[in-house]
């Protein structure tokens, strides 16, 4: 799955007509481009004047973040056991109607859980100033230290590509904002520091629809990982969210005017209400209106591939498929004839018999997330009637909840540090020669900070996560700590 897609690089204007989306594309694909640079500036005015608008519930006084942080996680914490007592006493799933659903949620916060972590890259720059130590920390937790089982953008593509929710990139404009916002945050830290803190204060903080969407997927069959890993690392006690609140108070101007910088950092934490969020794109979900926007892709090519000796209602499958706004009316026709038998097995419809099974004669033509959308469009109220174990883990990840927390890391484990050059005269794998290229030129220089220096680039949100990228996280973990 590719993260960026070809545009030209100084032809990204300010105003267009999805300007969080293009310049979103437009940061991954060049934002060592001085015109990107600025466009990102002026988007995060613009977006730092509408959050200004926003309500806070971050205390006046900084002095008491500690208290405020305290009070945020014992109030989640009771939110989370009242959903828990709820649905032990068989209500269902307070999210997710179905898997379909649930996966409609995976792909629509994709571009912000692709950029995971971008808004403290600034501060790398930074690296040797102690004031940023806790945050650059954060960081490269983000990257998982450089480990690919725990960096959470490795991650949360492997979970789109195992559920075939890997076409994301034509979503609305609003499903980028948060990542645009964090991906400009990152080129601009030493203009917008204490909006970088205090978004970071903001997004660390562990969230009710977090341990809800861990819980309900966990119980559709969805493997959690990348959601129950942030469950950890951003717990109050010794994770990202206390060092978001060490984050704040360590920058804290000791000659300039605290008043300024705290007012800054209360609306950089504000940016984190912007765009689409968690719950407005569950709430977003519509099934038929989804399945009909499936149909709408494919008719462009079905159109073409049909035979004309099946006919509903007069007209051919071609015909029903040129014009997208017959679909819906497609849809009742097959229902009517009985390809679609709705509130039933899926299995019992003839159209779900053509679409799935290797011998289906449309084999390969809808993607997994998109048979499970028209499954669970077919199964309607059936489904329902299939879980009565309400409440209970997905048979295949019973033992899930339990068993990522031991697979942390703890805190007080680092990665080794790798050897920086690799046994002489031995023959390098083509796989291999970027890493044994890497691991040369940091041989060759001088100095801890001529390597760091060197491996700061390949720390950037759209390299991190790449084989130098990982190679790179895991040797900069080690010099800088």
């Amino acid at each position: 799955m590719q993260l960026t897609r070809s545009l030209p690089v100084d032809a990204i204007p300010v105003e267009t007509a999805a300007p969080s989306k293009a310049l979103y594309f437009a940061l991954l694909d060049a934002a060592d481009s001085d015109s990107i640079r600025a466009s990102a500036a002026d988007y995060l005015n613009s977006q730092l004047e509408a959050a200004a608008e926003l309500p806070c519930d971050l205390p006046q006084d900084p002095a008491g973040l500690g208290e405020w942080l305290e009070g945020h996680t014992a109030k989640i914490g009771g939110q989370y056991q009242a959903y828990l007592d709820e649905r032990r006493a068989g209500a269902p799933r307070r999210y997710f109607s179905s898997k379909a659903h649930a996966l409609h949620f995976l792909q629509g916060v994709a571009p912000t859980k692709l950029v995971d972590g971008a808004w403290l890259y600034g501060l790398l720059q930074r690296w040797d100033d102690a004031r940023f130590t806790a945050l650059i920390q954060t960081y490269l937790e983000e990257l998982g230290e450089g480990q690919p089982e725990k960096n959470h953008v490795v991650l949360y593509r492997k979970l789109l590509a195992s559920q075939g929710c890997d076409d994301w990139q034509s979503l609305d404009d609003e499903n980028f904002v948060q990542g645009a916002i964090q991906l400009a945050l990152a080129e601009h830290a030493e203009q917008f520091l204490p909006e970088v803190i205090g978004f970071n204060l903001g997004y660390e903080q562990l969230p009710l629809h977090l341990l809800i969407s861990s819980y309900e997927l966990t119980e559709l069959g969805i493997d959690p990982y990348y959601f129950t890993l942030h469950v950890t690392v951003d717990n109050a006690d010794n994770g990202h969210a206390k060092k978001a609140v060490q984050g704040v108070l360590a920058a804290w101007p000791q000659v300039g005017d605290g008043e300024e910088f705290y007012r800054r950092v209360i609306n950089g934490y504000r940016l984190n209400e912007l765009g689409a969020s968690t719950l407005s794109v569950i709430a977003g979900f519509d099934l038929e209106q989804e399945v009909i926007r499936v149909l709408e892709k494919k008719a462009g090519v079905g159109q073409f591939v049909h035979s004309d000796y099946c006919r509903f209602d007069g007209r051919t499958v071609n015909q029903w498929l040129a014009e997208p706004a017959l679909i819906p009316q497609f849809l009742d026709t097959l229902q009517r004839r009985s390809w679609v038998k709705r509130h039933e097995d899926p299995h019992n419809s003839r159209f779900w018999q053509l679409i799935t099974g290797e011998q289906a004669p449309m084999f390969g033509v809808f993607s997994a997330h998109e048979q499970q959308l028209i499954h669970d469009w077919i199964a309607g109220d059936w489904l329902a009637e299939q879980q009565p174990t309400r409440g209970k883990p997905h048979p295949s990840l019973a033992q899930r909840q339990g068993q990522f927390s031991g697979r942390r890391r703890v805190p007080s484990e680092r990665p080794a540090k790798p050897a920086l050059v690799q046994s002489q005269g031995q023959a390098v794998s083509d796989f291999d020669q970027e890493a044994q290229l890497l691991e040369q030129q940091l041989a060759q220089l001088p100095s801890r900070e001529a390597r760091i220096r060197r491996l700061l680039p390949l720390l950037a949100p759209t390299r991190h996560h790449s084989a130098a990228g990982l190679l790179a996280t895991r040797i900069f973990t080690g010099l800088f700590n």
